[in-house]
């Protein structure tokens, strides 16, 4: 998301309100959290990047090829004239964040961070996660704790593993068992919940075979965990006809949520609704991912034709989330920051939906690190725990 589409947001009308509403404690608490917050300043920005390795070659989706084995990630490390240090991946490049830098140096923390709203300089958007970590740090708290909460609201988290893989290697296709072998393995690592790509047709396989792959996967994926639930991601890849033809192909399965089947329209999305109450389906429908027209968005909830907010965590910004959060939950509608690419991401999802709750579930990207210690949030039985130590509880274990 380009830094326009940031400023852009923070124009929306989205909820400007506090979160403490006008509860004098915990006004006087902010207080207390930024008057620490003015007694550092910042004294150095370094840059590095962190490697990450999924336990697998991801492949293609409806339309991108081979993810492959796992990001390198760009970070920021913010040390303070007290000692202390916040870190997290940047939003957006690395040489935008680098320029901007040099304008951070000698502030206040608290003249760019205040607890009950987050980053109070658009322009310094880069470094908004990694300001977040180091209030955490600074008031050594977790940063659910900075968003109101003393324990976090848990939330289920779900694979978001299960791409195309059936189709690799494509001198010889492994079929869809290897799609139920990759669902047995996040099984293992403790998700209960499987969001499966669709969409082989649109790029990958002739149409109607991509569209009878697509119904046979997620056949066999709910035949064999009956204990789970099964989201679906068509990514942009189906008209609104095309998608309801894989609807009517998969009949009696109960879907958790319809993600990005087609690109976003009031007249699509109104024919998908129309035909899901016709039919009396009750599922989810997910949107906001590619390219997102926050404006659009806004509108499709309030006529109630999408439920579920996807933009993602970084791209609109961590700062933008706490702002737009209580403004969907007025609406009736849910979030779920999109996160994949970067198990970070999925991390720093669990605080926001640990602090400010309505979050129907979380995007899980697993990841292994020599970088980063990730061992501090724990999967079980498909709930995501975020740890209760200082800022995102993640230790940076390379030198920077």
């Amino acid at each position: 998301m380009r830094r326009r589409t940031f400023l852009h947001a923070l124009n929306l009308g989205i909820a400007s309100t506090t979160l403490f509403g006008s509860d004098l404690f915990a006004m006087e608490k902010d207080r207390a959290n930024d008057k620490e917050l003015a007694y550092h300043r910042i004294k150095d920005i370094r840059f590095s990047n962190v490697q990450l390795h999924y336990p697998r070659l991801v492949g293609k989706n409806a339309r991108l090829d081979l993810h492959g084995h796992g990001p390198k990630i760009d970070i920021c490390t913010i040390h303070t004239d007290k000692g202390a240090v916040g870190w997290a991946s940047l939003r957006g490049s690395r040489k935008e964040a680098e320029m901007l830098a040099k304008e951070l140096i000698g502030k206040s923390v608290a003249d760019v961070f205040q607890t009950n709203i987050g980053l109070t300089v658009a322009k310094f958007i880069p470094f908004d996660i990694a300001l977040h970590d180091l209030a955490g740090v600074i008031l050594n708290k977790p940063v659910f704790a900075l968003l109101g909460r003393e324990k976090p609201i848990i939330h289920d988290c779900y694979s978001g593993m299960l791409y195309f893989d059936d189709l690799e290697p494509r001198e010889k296709p492994a079929g869809i068992d290897k799609i139920v072998e990759e669902c047995k393995q996040d099984y293992d690592l403790g998700y209960r919940q499987f969001k499966l790509k669709i969409g082989r047709g649109h790029r990958w396989m002739p149409s109607d075979e991509g569209l009878k792959r697509d119904i046979d996967v997620t056949k066999q994926v709910a035949a064999a965990f009956p204990d789970c639930k099964i989201l679906v991601d068509g990514n942009n890849g189906f008209t609104a006809d095309r998608f309801i033809q894989y609807l009517q192909g998969i009949a009696g399965i109960n879907l958790f949520w319809i993600e990005e089947p087609f690109h976003e329209t009031e007249a699509d999305y109104t024919k998908l609704r129309a035909w899901l109450k016709k039919e009396n389906i009750q599922t989810l429908l997910a949107d906001g991912e590619a390219d997102p027209d926050q404006r659009q968005l806004k509108q499709l909830i309030e006529k109630k034709l999408l439920d579920v907010h996807l933009t993602d965590i970084e791209g609109l910004g961590f700062t933008n989330w706490r702002k737009l959060m209580p403004e969907l939950k007025q609406m009736g509608a849910q979030a779920s920051p999109h996160a994949w690419g970067s198990l970070l991401k999925t991390y720093y999802t669990a605080h926001l939906s640990g602090g400010l709750g309505n979050t129907a579930t979380i995007e899980g990207v697993s990841s292994m690190s020599d970088d980063v210690d990730l061992s501090g949030y724990v999967l079980h039985e498909g709930k995501l725990t975020p740890p209760s130590g200082a800022g995102f509880g993640m230790k940076l274990l390379k030198k920077v």
